[in-house]
């Protein structure tokens, strides 16, 4: 009897290469590979109607996608962020020549909690970035008041966020900017890369002459840009795996059902709360009671080849080496006892079965 194949927490969701290979083949012949070739400019087009979005900027990535949102909006100090993040928020911030100030979430959303927003400003706050965290939306409505009453931008780290809406609208229309990752980790990806979006026409000019070293359309340089491009192969895998994204969203969708349905008897684990609009269930994070009962989780799926992921941990205002340590303690404890379940588009309902026995197994002996 074959040994079970090993599952690990994602794979990336694919079209058949032969469809990918299509678009190959015309890369070739034109001999295009970068500068905003016709399957980028396809891609900005075919996705922005996909979603209901006026302006999609690619980008090679989607720490570059927050980087490139702050030097477009010009901003110069402290930006407020949640702890509960993966550490590409910071790195965007201090790449920047900005200070991230952290605020605690909430330990119900796992999302930054406007009640903490207002008390990190300070005459040094320029910003607020929020993240919806694994695609599940902020209070929207609360940080928008927070940000006018103050003067200050959002850029929202929407990483996780595609294919998520609130009030029937793609959730990446809100904020000044919306910054989103196409990582092959993604529910939707190019292999690497990522998008700013905006309403703002002059906003997203200013994002494209950044994106191509500050050039205008005259090849002036009229920006202090830099380096943002993609190139027509990961554009091209983008169009080729846009075909299937409705798929994919109802694949994570059903699977994100029976997880819930499996594992919602077990009262010694909580599951994050999608109260406002409808999240993308790109992620299924379960959420223990304590630190112990993860690792002894950890430790029994790998003797059965299943690898899960700790996201986030630790907190990153833990960070000693890059960031000052400010204390969260909501965010902390969270991080200590959550695990991210496998969830992908080729993984099979026996093995969500098999991964919740596991855990009910454990949780009840």
């Amino acid at each position: 009897m074959s040994k079970p194949k090993p599952i690990y927490v994602t794979q990336p969701s694919l079209a058949p290469l032969n469809e990918f290979v299509h678009y190959l083949e015309g890369v070739w012949e034109r001999g295009i590979l970068t500068h905003n070739g016709p399957l980028v400019q396809k891609l900005e087009h075919d996705l922005s109607s996909k979603l209901g979005l006026e302006y999609l900027t690619l980008v090679s990535n989607g720490t570059v996608a927050l980087q490139m949102a702050i030097k477009a909006l010009e901003l110069k100090g402290e930006i407020i962020i949640p702890s509960f993040t993966w550490i590409a928020t910071v790195s965007a911030i201090k790449w920047e020549g900005c200070t991230p100030v952290f605020a605690d979430i909430d330990q119900d959303t796992l999302n930054i909690d406007p009640s903490k927003i207002e008390e990190c400003i300070t005459d040094k706050t320029v910003a607020i970035m929020p993240v919806h965290v694994f695609g599940n939306p902020c209070d929207v409505e609360a940080i928008d008041k927070i940000a006018k009453k103050h003067n200050l931008k959002v850029i929202y780290d929407a990483a996780h966020a595609i294919g998520s809406t609130y009030n029937g609208k793609s959730l990446l229309e809100f904020g000044d900017i919306s910054a989103i990752s196409l990582h092959a980790t993604k529910l939707f990806n190019t292999a690497e890369g990522g998008a700013c979006i905006t309403s703002d026409m002059s906003l997203d000019k200013k994002i494209r002459r950044i994106r191509f070293f500050g050039h205008n359309e005259d090849k002036d340089i009229v920006e202090d840009g830099f380096n943002g491009k993609v190139t027509e192969v990961h554009a091209a895998l983008g169009l080729a795996n846009l075909k299937y994204y409705d798929e994919v969203l109802a694949d994570r969708k059903k699977k994100y059902k029976l997880y819930k349905e499996l594992l919602s008897g077990l009262g010694s684990i909580h599951f994050q709360r999608l109260e406002l609009g409808e999240p993308n269930y790109s992620y299924f994070p379960v959420i223990f009671d304590s630190e112990e009962t993860l690792v002894s989780i950890i430790e029994l799926f790998s003797e059965h080849k299943i690898y899960p992921r700790r996201y986030f941990y630790p907190s990153v205002n833990t960070y000693s080496h890059v960031v000052d340590y400010k204390k969260t303690p909501i965010s902390e404890d969270v991080s200590r006892r959550i695990l991210c379940l496998p969830l992908f588009m080729n993984l099979g309902e026996y093995d969500i079965e098999r991964v919740c026995r596991l855990i009910d197994n454990f949780l009840i002996k």
